[in-house]
């Protein structure tokens, strides 16, 4: 009874969690209401197929072909029969509580769990989970629909807590909470952020060396390092499928190193990656980390405009009111954002405190990897550094948007901040290795704020970006705006974001007071601890919540109805699924919309197009070299020929037809749509004439712009012992290929030729997981015309068959078995232990 009682603070702590959660999402939650963002809308349309499939089977399929004519799932639906124990674990961690109030409950949890590792007292470590759970960011996630982003997040606190509990010497207990969370986090299948975090780790570990070799505890040391190396193996082998198949499928998209050699530009591509333009598009800029102490110090969101700002509309002209709605509220470095990285401006003090007052080896691991995330978030604009990140870093060219690498600053800045008030409530009396660190702490954030309130433009290199001061001189050009106005224009807009930046750097500067206040009053013993901390702790919450709230609220929760709404089907669907009731028999092109954003083609369609951020590179590369042009170019031909696709010279966009895109939905008056039917498409397989060997990739996209798909196939040359090294075919009148079987994994063909033959397959080509079987034996596939599939087809009457059902998934999934039961033959025995020496203790 005496050790549960020893729980009881930690039981109030969960409960505490719970309640703020809930709040927070209140009364969404309550009714029932969802985000439906961008890119959780596209999930839905992209993933349709897949369980669609799996409703009606029972069955996975590893492949859809739906979006970009085809592709693997392990990206879209990441789901493997071995994962599923940790589901249910994953799911009893997060009490069952309800969508987005479960992520901030974790998000909160987590972070306990560390700081307990620490040996925080719960008080203390409440303060710390909110420090951390409301920074702006996680919350920005929410409302973008990045969930697993987040959700990886949430599990990088308890990983840590592991390999804390492990070098303090709790070995057991350590190598199995990282094991854990650690398979969790994976799970969570952002691989960005937990690469991120592995340089967290680097720098936790070297701080515990120093303390090893310190304190000559090196056996200890070497202990601990080698349990954490084992609970590493033991959580990659229980993600074995989903690492492994990640990892193949990368190589194969935009992440993976281009063949087209010639075409790229040298000095922008990686030895193996991304470009570095993609790489660095969005960089943080080197003043807008001042964002971490004002959130508007750049402005805030780029959904929001001018006119939505109280502080800005105080200074607005009237006369210029329609003006300030084509104005976004920010006005930083990046092309777009959803909001500023902010960590709490009463948080970023005792982070600075803590830089001073707090003297272990982890002091100074936090502050390095507060600092080495800060400078690779500038990227583009501190190249230097992330040159030699990409060049030589591993892995580090497989990632977009280096801003991101700042959810290491929002784990590190908390953390020490905590470790510092715990150090401050050591504090006997007020003398000067008090006031000292103190004073300083308070001139580098509230005098800083101080400053950016007084003077809000003189940091700031432009408060107007290029590309608004390129529109405004197109307005004035066009006559939209008076030259004269200009100036005043100008002047206005600076007045009101100077308004927006000093009114959010005040109130950052009373935060600031107020937590200071408390700060005194626990140091000064006018207060009891647990009082002032729960001072700090509102303080805390009350800054957050209203900032967070700028960018996640009530109002953009809608009924749950939306969700299927959004892809009610038009009549140029159902007229297209009515002419064609066997999906796989044709593709789609939308040119109605944004072909390569959007999925709600993809929901209802097998579509040229789609939305996905790790698309195949050499569909990418059809989409750069030949499809955007072919799609302008039969735009504009349906329209000279008033949507008579048959006074059309199908032969304009040929790839197109090779692809089997028989239809073009195409917009109408009132903003509905029709489907024009395309006579040129080539349907599901053909017959070639001829075959031509090409000796690289950049012959066999340059031969596209001049061939008859219908009888020409394009091949490598690496595939011509596949094709028997046959250049010309000879094919009968009658020859055909009929599609008789169609699955998301599966397709089947009746084939008919009085003459050896070359096939192409209007399929996405895959080189791992594709099965051939030619009447019950399997043969080799071809890659033909970039992308597509091609067979050697003897003579005679054929059943073809193609499966996708990768054997590298059944031989994952066994090892990540074995790793699961390890894990959990671990966790019983730690609770065995435990139970008997209560028991023993009793």
């Amino acid at each position: 009874m005496s050790h549960l009682k020893k729980l009881y603070p930690d039981l109030l702590a969960i409960l505490a969690f719970v309640v703020l959660s809930l709040a927070y999402f209140f009364p969404a939650d309550i009714d029932g209401r969802i985000l439906f963002q961008h890119d959780s809308a596209a999930g839905v349309g992209a993933g349709h197929e897949y369980t669609q499939y799996q409703e009606e089977t029972g069955e996975q399929t590893r492949w859809t072909g739906t979006l970009f004519g085809g592709m693997p799932t392990y990206q879209i639906a990441p789901s493997y029969e071995s994962t599923a124990p940790l589901s249910w674990a994953e799911h009893a961690y997060r009490l069952f509580l309800p969508d987005y109030v479960r992520l901030t409950f974790i998000l909160l949890l987590g972070f306990y769990i560390l700081l307990r590792a620490f040996d925080v007292k719960p008080w203390l470590a409440v303060l710390g989970s909110i420090a951390w759970a409301f920074s702006s960011y996680f919350f920005i996630l929410i409302s973008a629909g990045h969930l697993w982003k987040f959700i990886t997040l949430a599990y990088v606190p308890p990983t840590l807590a592991g390999i804390v509990m492990a070098y303090r010497g709790h070995l057991l207990t350590g190598a199995l909470t990282a094991a854990l969370f650690a398979a969790l986090q994976i799970r969570s299948n952002h691989v960005q952020m937990t690469y991120y975090f592995l340089f967290v780790i680097l720098f936790f570990v070297v701080a515990y060396a120093y303390e090893a070799w310190k304190n000559k505890g090196w056996r200890q040391f070497a202990k601990a390092t080698g349990v954490l190396a084992v609970a590493a193996l033991v959580a990659v082998a229980a993600n074995l499928s989903n690492l492994y198949h990640t990892y193949q499928y990368s190589k194969e998209t935009i992440r993976g190193k281009s063949e087209l050699t010639q075409a790229v530009d040298l000095d922008n591509q990686t030895s193996s990656g991304l470009e570095r333009d993609y790489i660095t598009a969005w960089s943080y800029g080197k003043a807008e980390t001042l964002t971490f102490l004002v959130p508007n110090f750049h402005g805030g969101s780029s959904a929001a405009v001018l006119s939505q700002s109280k502080a800005a509309m105080e200074k607005a002209n009237p006369m210029y009111g329609s003006i300030y709605q084509a104005f976004p509220q920010y006005f930083g470095a990046q092309p777009w954002t959803a909001g500023p990285v902010y960590v709490g401006a009463f948080v970023l003090f005792l982070f600075v405190l803590g830089c001073f007052i707090v003297k272990t080896p982890m002091k100074w691991a936090l502050l390095g990897a507060t600092v080495f995330s800060i400078l690779l978030s500038w990227g583009k604009n501190f190249m230097p550094l992330t040159d030699f990140f990409i060049d030589y870093v591993p892995m580090y060219d497989k990632f977009r948007a280096v801003s991101s690498i700042l959810v290491i600053a929002e784990f590190t800045i908390p953390l020490l901040a905590v470790l510092a008030v715990k150090e401050a409530m050591k504090w006997e009396k007020i003398d000067k290795t008090v006031l000292r660190p103190v004073g300083i702490s308070l001139l580098l954030t509230a005098g800083l704020a101080t400053f950016i309130a007084l003077a809000p433009g003189a940091l700031n290199v432009e408060l107007l970006t290029p590309r608004e001061g390129r529109m405004l001189s197109q307005a004035v050009e066009q006559g939209a705006i008076p030259a004269q106005e200009l100036t005043p224009i100008l002047n206005n807009i600076h007045d009101m974001r100077k308004a927006m930046v000093s009114a959010d750097a005040w109130r950052s500067v009373l935060i600031i007071a107020a937590g200071c206040f408390c700060l005194w009053l626990m140091v000064s013993r006018k207060l009891r601890k647990e009082v002032c901390l729960a001072g700090m702790i509102v303080i805390c919450l009350a800054d957050m919540w209203m900032v967070n709230k700028r960018y996640l609220n009530d109002a953009q929760f809608v009924p749950a109805s939306v969700k299927t709404q959004q892809f009610v089907q038009t009549e140029a669907d159902k007229i297209i699924l009515e002419e064609n009731p066997m999906t796989g028999s044709y593709r789609v092109l939308n040119l109605a919309g944004d072909t390569f954003n959007e999925n709600n083609t993809s929901y209802w369609h097998r579509s040229v197009g789609g939305y996905h951020a790790a698309k195949l590179r050499r569909y990418q590369e059809l989409i750069d070299n030949h499809i955007g042009a072919e799609m302008q170019i039969a735009y504009r031909a349906i329209a000279d020929a008033k949507g008579d696709l048959e006074a059309v010279d199908g032969q304009r966009f040929p790839v197109l037809n090779m692809l089997n895109t028989a239809y073009f939905i195409l917009p109408t008056e009132g903003g509905k749509t029709v489907p024009l039917k395309n006579p040129y498409a080539l349907g599901t397989a053909w017959f070639v004439d001829s075959v031509q060997y090409v000796p690289n990739a950049a012959e066999e996209m340059e031969a596209l712009f001049h061939f008859d798909a219908r009888r020409t196939a394009v091949v490598d040359k690496r595939f011509a012992a596949t094709l028997q090294d046959v250049a010309e075919c000879t094919k009968d009148s009658t020859a055909y290929i009929a599609l008789t079987e169609y699955k998301p994994n599966r397709v089947a063909f009746q084939t008919h030729n009085d003459h050896d033959g070359v096939a192409v397959f209007s399929e996405i080509y895959y080189p791992d997981g594709w099965i051939a079987i030619i009447d019950g034996k399997p043969v080799d596939l071809a890659r033909a015309n970039y992308v597509l599939r091609a067979l050697h087809i003897p003579a005679g009457d054929h059943q073809v068959v193609m499966t996708f059902d990768p054997k590298s998934v059944h031989v994952t999934d066994g090892i990540a078995y074995a790793a699961i039961a390890l894990l959990v033959l671990g966790l019983l025995w730690a609770l065995w232990r435990h139970v008997r020496r209560h028991s023993q203790g009793d």
